[in-house]
C-alpha cells in the first residue's frame, strides 16, 4: 500500500505516517517545506519518502500528481487555525477564508488531482481528518473558521463517498479526538491514540464503510 499524508511533519500526521510505515506501507510524507518533509522521512524510517507539498498551491498539487506513479490511500490531514479567540458574530472573515484554503479547498483540490491514481488502485481510500468541532449535532459558538471549514470538509466527504462508491473508493471523515499536539494544546490524549483512528480508516477492508464520520472506529454524529 502506498499512502500520502499531508501535514506529515508534526502532530497527528507524523504519527499516522509512523504507524503506517511501521506496518510495512510506503508513505509519502508531505510538508510545506522540503526540509521538514526530509527530516520527517528520516525520522519515520526507510518506508517513508519526502514530498514538498503546500495544499494551498495549485502548482504544488499539479506537480505532486505528475511525480507520483501510484497511490492507494490519500490522508488529508493538513489543517490550520483553531481560532479560539474568535466568535462568529465578530469573526475576521479573512481568517475564515485563509482557514478554508487549507482545511477545505486544499483537500478538495488534492483529491481531484489524485483521483486518476486512486481509481487505478485495487484498494483506494480517502481519509479526511476532521474534528468533533465540525459536528452540527453538538456545534455551539466559537472557533468559527476551524469549525465551519471542517464542517464543509465533512460535507465534501459525503459527496465524494457517494460519487466514488461505484469506483470502489472508500471516503470517510475521522475525528482523532482531543489530542495533545501543537494545535490541540496540552491535556489531550496521546497522539498515538488519535493517529490510530486515522490509520483504521486508511486500512479498511474493501467491504468497509464509506461516507461515515468516525472516532476510534465508531460512528459519531454529523
Amino acid at each position: 500500500m502506498i499512502a500520502l499524508v499531508t501535514g506529515a511533519n508534526r502532530g497527528i500526521g507524523r504519527e499516522v505516517a509512523r504507524q503506517l510505515a511501521a506496518a510495512g506501507h510506503t508513505v509519502l510524507v508531505t510538508a510545506r517545506s522540503a526540509g521538514a518533509a526530509e527530516e520527517t522521512a528520516r525520522d519515520v524510517g526507510p518506508n517513508a519518502h519526502p514530498l514538498r507539498l503546500d495544499v494551498t498551491s495549485e502548482a504544488d498539487i499539479t506537480a505532486a500528481a505528475q511525480d507520483i506513479d501510484a497511490l492507494d490511500v490519500l490522508i488529508n490531514n493538513a489543517a490550520i487555525t483553531y481560532d479560539t479567540w474568535q466568535r462568529a458574530t465578530t469573526a475576521d472573515l479573512d481568517v475564515v477564508r485563509e482557514a478554508a484554503e487549507t482545511n477545505l479547498y486544499g483537500p478538495w483540490r488534492l483529491t481531484q488531482a489524485l483521483l486518476p491514481l486512486l481509481r487505478a488502485s485495487a484498494h483506494p481510500r480517502v481519509v479526511n481528518v476532521s474534528s468533533e468541532a465540525a459536528s452540527l449535532a453538538s456545534m455551539g459558538g466559537g472557533t468559527p473558521a476551524y469549525s465551519a471549514s471542517k464542517a464543509a470538509l465533512n460535507a465534501l466527504t459525503r459527496m465524494l463517498a457517494a460519487e466514488l462508491r461505484a469506483d470502489g473508493v472508500l471516503v470517510n471523515a475521522v475525528c482523532p479526538g482531543w489530542v495533545a499536539t501543537d494545535m490541540g494544546g496540552p491535556g489531550g490524549r496521546p497522539v498515538k491514540e488519535g493517529a490510530a483512528s486515522v490509520v483504521w480508516a486508511a486500512t479498511l477492508p474493501d467491504d468497509g464503510p464509506t461516507g461515515g464520520f468516525f472516532r476510534d472506529g465508531a460512528p459519531i454524529p454529523w
